[in-house]
């Protein structure tokens, strides 16, 4: 361990139970884990926040208490706002599924008098 390492701060994003088998049994793929912000409980003020030097630390720290860090959790780094994902092989980078933007539709346009013009 390095000394002087600075201490982050991690926002705790719990998995919501149903889900965990579905994490449990997935497959191991490589790269970045795609996350939905729906599949997780909001986070009650103050209550879901560690400080570790690393994700891993928080782990180890979260271990023999009430609350331990479970497959499919993750850990949302306050300094940059990255996610790292809590699964059997060790934590792995993660970022939230935005959902697409829906195009605007065009509303109706005003109906004219004038015929359209002919093409040639």
């Amino acid at each position: 361990m390095k000394i002087g390492t600075p201490m982050q701060t991690y926002r705790i994003h719990r998995l919501k139970e149903h889900l965990r088998n579905q994490v449990r049994f997935a497959p191991h793929v490589s790269g970045t884990a795609t996350v939905k912000p729906r599949d997780y409980q909001p986070a009650a003020t103050g209550a879901d926040l560690v400080e570790a030097e690393t994700p891993y630390a928080a782990f180890f720290a979260l271990r023999d208490t009430p609350a331990p860090l479970e497959v499919g959790d993750v850990l949302e780094s306050a300094s940059d706002g990255s996610l790292r994902i809590f699964k059997f092989v060790g934590f792995e980078e993660a970022q939230w599924a935005l959902p697409e933007q829906k195009p605007v539709a065009a509303g109706p346009t005003p109906a004219s008098d004038e015929p359209a013009p002919a093409l040639s």
